[in-house]
């Protein structure tokens, strides 16, 4: 049975586990190994994470089965002062797809935007990844495309994609 639970601070090592796992799966045939290692070390610093909890405003979601986190999602409300959840991160070990657990984070999101009184959840993709037909199978649409330059000549290719609550 999948169990949603909040995460905390002693969390994030797990979280951090799971990106670390996930991410050479994911973008594997998309980026280079360096921007991968590059981008991972970015975004899930202790670090980051920690301001991304207590500056940001995120919340972490994790999912788990049995004694096992499949996988972890982060959202924020009140994006860009809109009646927006913002979907940041979601993520499961690649053993874990094709259980549900993903669509059960996204779900739950949806269910705290609505309780939020957010018209719309949003979220960036990678415009290469897999994903996106995930995303639109649950009522997900390509709304813009953005490209965010990162140091050392990185950047993010990404759509912008919205569900309408």
């Amino acid at each position: 049975m999948l169990i949603l639970a909040d995460a905390a601070i002693h969390d994030f090592k797990t979280i951090r586990e799971i990106a670390y796992k996930s991410w050479p799966m994911a973008y594997g045939s998309i980026l280079s190994k360096e921007q991968i290692d590059y981008m991972l070390d970015l975004f899930y610093s202790e670090k980051t994470l920690l301001k991304n909890l207590n500056e940001k405003g995120h919340r972490f979601l994790l999912v788990n089965e049995g004694e096992v986190c499949l996988g972890f999602a982060s959202y924020e409300h009140n994006y860009l002062n809109e009646k927006c959840t913002r979907l940041h991160k979601i993520y499961m070990l690649p053993e874990a797809q094709g259980k549900g657990a993903g669509k059960l984070l996204i779900e739950a999101v949806e269910n705290f935007a609505k309780e939020n009184q957010s018209v719309v959840v949003s979220l960036n993709v990678n415009k290469f990844n897999k994903a996106i037909s995930f995303y639109k199978k649950i009522g997900f649409e390509v709304v813009s495309e953005e490209e965010i330059l990162l140091e050392l000549g990185y950047k993010m290719e990404d759509y912008k994609m919205e569900k309408k609550l």
